[in-house]
């Protein structure tokens, strides 16, 4: 991967020209893009939409934040119905290519605007309503939050990576109850958008897919004011949970564990957890598309990765963990059972993630040899919940978060004997 020149702006000229040109405004929208011709006219419409039915007197305008697509992104964009009093802007940001620089550009225009409220939507959604405008903007405006998260109805099989990394550590490090802390499409207020863009972090992993945990983070640790709006059903590309990750996965949670260093203090001292307000209320439960998964594929990538990785587990893990792996290593081979609890898993992540801290070496390697372990748990929940209802599955994504909370003590005595 090659390095690439920091930048103390986001936008190009001509885009602080248009700011310029507009004046303050109340609410701007931001919309990520790379490469999603298919979806983002209908992101744009909807949101469009959405402001004209909602706050059709406030000053509102649209920032598609461009990552250089090499399809038609740009020019779908521009082509979206939009209604002719909000202002649109389509522009490739400057800067790192990932959604966090994305992100950034959102931040800086919301600043230089003055923006009150913000909201950003993922530019890959296909279950967006005009009515997401108003469920992430009008708690800003009302001055009850500073930070809007989303709450989706989810199939059980998707977004892995929240319900069994992000989701349960989050809640049991700040104390918080946000059930989908990389959800993709958030509300902010100006200030946010200040403090957000003056952070030092457009070098790092935050720049790119790091950046949806990284501001749920921010305001948790930093105590700012949360609530979560109900969006219903995320309708996006969604992927089979035994597919490649891909770069999202180590940017994502060497974010998260950069993170945990960083507000060290803030969370040692949080026992359980709150809830955090829902702003709105669905009167029914949306229907969402069912995920397809692979089981023998997450088998096999986790008895495999065991083999490839079981001497560098036996340096980071405790030995009673990698005891218990080895036994799940041999029902999973040889008696095609998946079978790994979220006691043991919750130990493997509060060890890694304190590892993490310490190694000098190369971290994202620390973060790879997650990845067969992380199949190892996916495998087994799959088949855990194969015969459940979304809802019933639900409630085991729950008791895990539940034990990642017993467990802090485990995470906490590393820190402290580290001390």
């Amino acid at each position: 991967m090659g390095t690439f020149k920091e930048y103390s702006s986001a936008l190009r000229d001509h885009v602080k020209q248009w700011i310029k040109d507009l004046g303050q405004i109340d609410i701007l929208i931001g919309i990520p893009s790379f490469n999603n011709e298919d979806t983002i006219q209908n992101v744009l419409e909807k949101v469009g939409e959405g402001l004209k039915k909602h706050y059709p007197d406030a000053k509102s305008a649209i920032l598609v934040s461009d990552g250089g697509s090499l399809d038609d992104t740009r020019e779908h964009a521009q082509a979206a119905s939009v209604p002719s009093e909000i202002s649109r802007m389509v522009t490739i940001y400057r800067g790192i290519p990932g959604k966090g620089t994305s992100f950034r550009a959102v931040f800086e225009c919301a600043m230089l605007a003055g923006a009150k409220a913000c909201a950003v939507y993922d530019a890959d959604l296909r279950s967006i309503s005009p009515d997401w405008v108003k469920n992430l903007i009008e708690p800003i405006l009302e001055d009850k939050a500073d930070f809007v998260a989303p709450y989706y109805v989810r199939h059980k099989f998707d977004g892995t990576i929240t319900n069994h990394i992000v989701y349960p550590i989050t809640r049991a490090l700040y104390g918080k109850d946000v059930r989908q802390p990389i959800g993709g499409d958030f509300g902010f207020s100006g200030k946010m958008a200040e403090i957000f863009f003056h952070k030092d972090v457009w070098q790092s992993d935050v720049a790119r897919f790091g950046v949806d945990i990284w501001m749920t983070t921010v305001a948790l640790a930093e105590g700012h004011r949360i609530v979560q709006a109900n969006l219903g059903a995320k309708i996006h590309d969604p992927k089979d949970p035994s597919a490649d990750l891909g770069p999202m996965f180590h940017q994502v949670i060497s974010t998260m564990f950069y993170l945990m260093g960083i507000y060290e203090d803030k969370w040692k001292n949080i026992k359980g957890h709150t809830t955090v307000p829902i702003w709105n209320h669905l009167e029914t439960v949306p229907q969402v598309p069912s995920v397809e998964v692979t089981l023998p594929k997450l088998r096999h990538e986790f008895y495999e990765g065991f083999e490839q990785f079981r001497a560098l587990y036996e340096t980071v893990l405790m030995s009673e963990n990698v005891e218990e792996l080895q036994k799940i290593y041999q029902k999973a081979k040889y008696e095609g059972r998946m079978e790994f609890p979220p006691e043991l898993w919750a130990r493997i992540l509060y060890d890694i993630a304190f590892i993490y801290q310490t190694w000098t070496r190369n971290r994202r390697r620390l973060v790879s040899i997650m990845t067969p372990l992380y199949f190892g748990r996916v495998g087994a929940y799959c088949e855990e919940v194969a015969n459940l209802s979304n809802e019933e599955a639900e409630k085991i994504i729950q008791k895990q978060a539940g034990i990642f909370e017993q467990y802090k003590y485990y995470l906490i005595d590393k820190f402290q004997a580290w001390e």
